[in-house]
C-alpha cells in the first residue's frame, strides 16, 4: 500500500510517501521519499511543491496512492488548516481516502523509531510560551493529552524521556514541576521536533491496513486562533448628533 503523509502542525512543512505493509508482527512502513522544510510561514506554498516532489523521487503518479495521511493537530489554526485542506483537496482528487491522525501521536511514533523507550512526553510549540503535549506509556498508548499549557507547568513525574521543540523543553527542565519530579528526565530533541512521514503512516496503519473508513477530518485546535474579528466599537457620547463629514448635524 501506497500512502501519502502530510503535516503542518508545527513550523515544520512536511510530506512524505511511505509503503506500508502487513509485517510478521506489527505494520511495515517504508519511507520511499520525503521533504521537510522548517518555516513557520511558508506551510502554504511550500505542502503542495513538497507533495509532488516526494512523488516524483519516488517513481510515483498521484494515481499510484492508495490513501492519504494527515495530521490534524494539535497546532496553530493557519498552519494546520494548510496541511488538512491540501491533503483533503488531494485525496478527493485522486478519488482516494484520507485518514487524520494526532500529530502528537505521529511525533511520538518518531521517537520510538530512534530508539526511545520507556514514559514518553512529546511537546510542541503552541507560542504565547506555551506548549502542546501528550504523554505515552512504554506501549506507545496515548495515556493523557493532547493538551496546551504553559511548558514549565507541565508534569514530567515518572517520566523517561521528553521529545520536541527545543524551546519548550527547555522551559519545561526549568519548570517547578520538573524540578518537584526529582529532574531525571532525558531530553531528545535532536532532530525529533515535528512527526515524520512514517511516523503519521504508523499510526494510521491500523485503519489503513484494515479498510477502515475513515472519520471526517477534525482538527484539534484545543484554543480559539489569535485573530479574531474585530469588534463593533460604539462611538463616543461626545461624537453623537455630529456628522462625521464634517460640522454638527442640525
Amino acid at each position: 500500500m501506497l500512502v501519502l503523509a502530510v503535516d503542518t502542525s508545527t513550523p515544520s512543512v512536511t510530506a512524505g510517501v511511505c509503503r506500508l505493509v502487513h509485517g510478521d508482527h506489527d505494520p511495515v512502513v517504508t519511507t520511499l521519499a520525503t521533504r521537510v522544510t522548517e518555516d513557520a510561514r511558508a506551510h502554504a506554498e511550500l505542502l503542495t511543491p513538497h507533495i509532488l516532489d516526494s512523488l516524483a523521487e519516488a517513481g510515483l503518479t498521484p494515481a499510484d496512492l492508495d490513501a492519504v495521511v494527515v495530521g490534524v493537530g494539535p497546532g496553530p489554526f493557519t498552519g494546520l488548516r494548510v496541511g488538512m485542506a491540501t491533503a483533503a483537496a488531494f485525496a478527493d482528487a485522486v478519488g482516494r481516502p484520507v485518514y487524520g491522525v494526532c500529530s502528537l501521536d505521529g511525533l511520538a511514533e518518531r521517537a520510538r523509531a530512534a530508539g526511545v523507550a520507556g514514559e514518553l512526553v512529546v511537546v510542541t510549540d503552541a507560542r504565547r510560551r506555551e506548549a502542546y503535549h501528550a504523554r505515552y506509556s512504554p506501549d506507545g498508548t496515548r495515556v493523557s493529552g493532547p493538551a496546551v499549557g504553559p511548558a514549565a507547568d507541565i508534569p514530567t513525574d515518572g517520566v523517561d524521556h521528553l521529545v520536541g521543540d527545543a524551546t519548550r523543553l527547555a522551559e519545561i527542565a526549568g519548570g517547578t514541576r520538573h524540578a518537584e519530579a526529582g529532574g531525571e528526565v532525558s531530553t531528545a530533541s535532536d532532530g525529533v521536533t515535528a512527526p515524520d512521514p512514517a511516523g503519521l503512516v504508523t499510526v494510521a496503519a491500523g485503519d489503513l491496513l484494515g479498510g477502515v473508513e475513515p472519520a471526517p477530518l477534525e482538527p484539534l485546535y484545543l484554543r480559539r486562533p489569535d485573530a479574531v474579528p474585530p469588534r463593533r466599537v460604539e462611538p463616543s457620547p461626545a461624537l453623537r448628533g455630529v456628522d462625521r463629514r464634517g460640522g454638527a448635524q442640525p
